[in-house]
C-alpha cells in the first residue's frame, strides 16, 4: 500500500491568523477581564478543547459575555449587529475574522448598497453565512444548490448580485453563475467570493482522486469545508472517508487499497494529519 498527502492539507491563512491573534491575547493579557470566544474560534473540536485548557471560555450567545471581558471574533465572523452590540456593552472586541470573509462582506455591502438584491450560495445556518447576510442592504435570497436556486422566484424588475460562502464548491458555483447569467431577463452582477485557498485545496483533491483508490479527509465533523472536500472527491468517483482523528481510521478497509490519498480541511491541525500519516506508514 502507498499513500499521497496533499500539499494543501491543514490550516489555511485565515485560520492561522485567527489562532495567532488568540495566542497573542493569551500571552500578553494586557486587558482586564476573561477571554471569550463567541462560538468556536474555528470548526475543530480538538483545537477548541486545547484553548479551553488555556482558560479561554466559549460563549454560545453574546448575552453570556459580561461587560469588561475580552471577546475574540472567530474566523467565520459574526454579524455586524452583534459586533456593535458587544462594543456598546463595554466588551473589548478583537476581530479575528478571516480576511477573505471580510472582503466578501465588503463586496456584498458595496453592491447591495446601490440597490442590488443579494443571491447567496451557502448554508443558511452556517455562522459565516449569517455574517455575510448582515452586510446586505435589503432583501436576500439564500440557497445551497443549483436545484434550490432554480426553484427560487426572481423578480425580473429587480437587480441582483450573486455571491458565495467563501468555502463553497467552485464547480457548483460556476454552474449556478452560468444558469443565472444565461437568464436574459435578469440584471445580474457576479461577485467572486470563494477563497482561492479553498479552490486550490479542492482542485488538488480532485487531481489526486485520479491517482488513488481511496481518500481520507481529516477534520472536524462540524467543518463545512472539510465535509465539502469529501463530497468533491466522491463526486469525481473516488470513495472518501471523513474522520476527525487517527483513532477513527477504518484500518481494515484501508488495507484493501493499493494507493490512498490524504487531505484535510482548512481548520485541521497539522498534528492530526501527521498522526494519520504515521498510521498509514505503519500499514
Amino acid at each position: 500500500m502507498d499513500f499521497i498527502r496533499a500539499k494543501s492539507a491543514g490550516f489555511c491563512m485565515g485560520v492561522s491568523l485567527a489562532l495567532r491573534k488568540l495566542d497573542e491575547i493569551i500571552e500578553k493579557k494586557e486587558l482586564p477581564g476573561k477571554i471569550y470566544i463567541l462560538g468556536s474560534i474555528i470548526h475543530n473540536p480538538q483545537v477548541v478543547k486545547e484553548y479551553s485548557g488555556k482558560g479561554v471560555l466559549t460563549a454560545e450567545s453574546p448575552e453570556e459575555i459580561p461587560p469588561g471581558s475580552i471577546v475574540v471574533i472567530r474566523a467565520h465572523g459574526i454579524t455586524r449587529q452583534v459586533q456593535s452590540a458587544l462594543t456598546e456593552r463595554g466588551i473589548y472586541v478583537i476581530d479575528a475574522t478571516c480576511p477573505k470573509v471580510k472582503d466578501a462582506c465588503f463586496l456584498i455591502d458595496k453592491n447591495t448598497s446601490v440597490g442590488r438584491t443579494l443571491l447567496l450560495f451557502g448554508e443558511e445556518s452556517h455562522p459565516e453565512v449569517k455574517c455575510l447576510l448582515s452586510y446586505a442592504a435589503g432583501e436576500t435570497v439564500v440557497f445551497d444548490s443549483l436545484e434550490t436556486c432554480q426553484k427560487k422566484h426572481l423578480d425580473p424588475t429587480l437587480k441582483y448580485c450573486l455571491a458565495a460562502q467563501t468555502t463553497q464548491d467552485k464547480t457548483v458555483f460556476d454552474k449556478i453563475s452560468r444558469y443565472l447569467t444565461g437568464r436574459k431577463d435578469l440584471d445580474l452582477t457576479v461577485l467572486h467570493t470563494i477563497c482561492d485557498a479553498t479552490q486550490k485545496r479542492q482542485g488538488e483533491a480532485i487531481a489526486l482522486a485520479e491517482e488513488v483508490d481511496f481518500f481520507i479527509v481529516a477534520g472536524g465533523y462540524n467543518s463545512s469545508n472539510t465535509r465539502r472536500l469529501a463530497q468533491v472527491i466522491e463526486s469525481h468517483g473516488t470513495k472518501a472517508v471523513h474522520v476527525e482523528t487517527v483513532d477513527e481510521l477504518p484500518l481494515d478497509e484501508l488495507r484493501k487499497h493499493r494507493k490512498i490519498g490524504l487531505t484535510a480541511g482548512a481548520s485541521t491541525p497539522k498534528k492530526i494529519v501527521d498522526d494519520i500519516q504515521s498510521a498509514l506508514k505503519s500499514l
